[in-house]
C-alpha cells in the first residue's frame, strides 16, 4: 500500500469525513488530488467548512463534483469572534443546499484561545441551536476543552441529531464520555504519529465500530508511516493517505481492513445522509 493506491485491498471503498479541500493548499491541483483519492479507494469526501468564506467555497466544490464531494457549513472556534447574526444567516442559507450535510466545524479550542473562551462558547451554542433548528448533524472540533464541550453537548443532547467528534486526539475516558452521550468518533492520521498519537492504539479497538469514522483532515495530519510517504517532501496531506488511517485502526483493533472499511463507510453514509455511490 502506498499513498496513491491501496494495492493490497483494491476493493475497499472509503469515505473521508473531513478534508479541507477548499484550502489554498489545493488550489492548483484539486482534480489530480481527487484522482489520487479515487485510486486509493476514497470514493466520497466531506469538505470541511471552517468559516463563512470556507463554507461557501466548500459548497461550491460540491457543485463541481456532485455525488463525490459533500460539505459542512460552520465557524471554527478560532473564528468565533466572527460569528455574527449575518454569518449565521449565511450558514442557514448554505445548509439548505442539498450537498451540505452538517453544521460545523464548530466547537471549542482552549489550547490556542485565538478567540476568547466566552466568544467560543457563544459561537458554539448558536451553531448547536442552528443544527437543532435544521435537524442536521454536528461536526465538532475540541481541543483542551473537553469538560466544557461535553457539558454543553449534554445540555442540548436530547434535541440534537447526530454528532461526530472530528479528529479525536484525547484520552480513553474522554472518548467514552462522548460515546456515553451518543457521539461518533472521527480518527485521523494522528493515530499514525509516534510523537503524539500512539495512545489511541490502546483503546481504538474498544470504540464500537458502529460509532467510528475515518478522515484525512487534509492538508493537515499527514500519516507518519514506514516507509515514509512521498508526500512528506511537500508536507501536504491528501485524502489518498486515508488507507493508512484505516490500516492503523485495523492493526490495533484486531479487525480486518475490510471490516473497518465497510462499517466506517456505512456509518459515514448514514450519518451525513450521503447518496449511495455507484459501484
Amino acid at each position: 500500500m502506498n499513498e496513491h493506491n491501496n494495492k493490497t485491498e483494491p476493493a475497499l471503498k472509503l469515505v473521508d469525513i473531513g478534508a479541507n479541500l477548499a484550502s489554498s493548499a489545493f488550489q492548483r491541483d484539486l482534480p489530480q488530488v481527487l484522482e489520487r483519492a479515487r485510486a486509493a479507494g476514497v470514493t466520497q469526501l466531506v469538505v470541511t467548512g471552517t468559516s463563512v468564506a470556507q463554507s461557501r467555497a466548500a459548497q461550491l466544490l460540491t457543485v463541481q463534483y456532485p455525488n463525490t464531494l459533500y460539505s459542512t457549513a460552520g465557524i471554527h472556534p478560532h473564528d468565533a469572534a466572527d460569528c455574527t447574526n449575518d454569518s449565521l444567516l449565511v450558514l442557514r442559507e448554505l445548509a439548505a443546499k442539498p450537498a451540505v450535510k452538517a453544521i460545523g466545524e464548530c466547537g471549542l479550542d482552549f489550547n490556542r484561545n485565538i478567540a476568547s473562551e466566552q466568544q467560543q462558547i457563544t459561537a458554539f451554542e448558536v451553531q448547536i441551536e442552528l443544527a437543532i433548528e435544521l435537524k442536521m448533524p454536528l461536526f465538532l472540533h475540541e481541543r483542551d476543552a473537553f469538560k466544557t464541550q461535553r457539558d454543553i453537548l449534554a445540555h442540548y443532547r436530547d434535541d440534537l441529531d447526530d454528532i461526530v467528534i472530528h479528529c479525536f486526539t484525547g484520552e480513553k475516558h474522554q472518548a467514552f464520555s462522548y460515546l456515553d452521550i451518543d457521539c461518533h468518533i472521527g480518527i485521523t492520521g494522528w493515530i499514525c504519529d509516534p510523537r503524539r498519537g500512539y495512545h489511541l492504539h490502546d483503546f481504538v479497538g474498544d470504540i464500537p465500530l458502529n460509532r467510528l469514522m475515518i478522515e484525512s483532515d487534509a492538508p493537515y495530519l499527514l500519516p507518519r508511516v514506514t516507509p515514509k510517504l512521498k508526500l512528506e517532501k511537500s508536507g501536504r496531506n491528501e485524502p489518498c493517505t486515508l488507507p493508512h488511517v484505516l490500516k492503523s485502526i485495523a492493526d490495533h483493533s484486531g479487525r480486518s481492513m475490510g471490516e473497518v472499511a465497510t462499517q466506517t463507510r456505512r456509518n459515514a453514509i448514514n450519518f451525513f445522509r450521503l447518496n449511495q455511490p455507484t459501484e
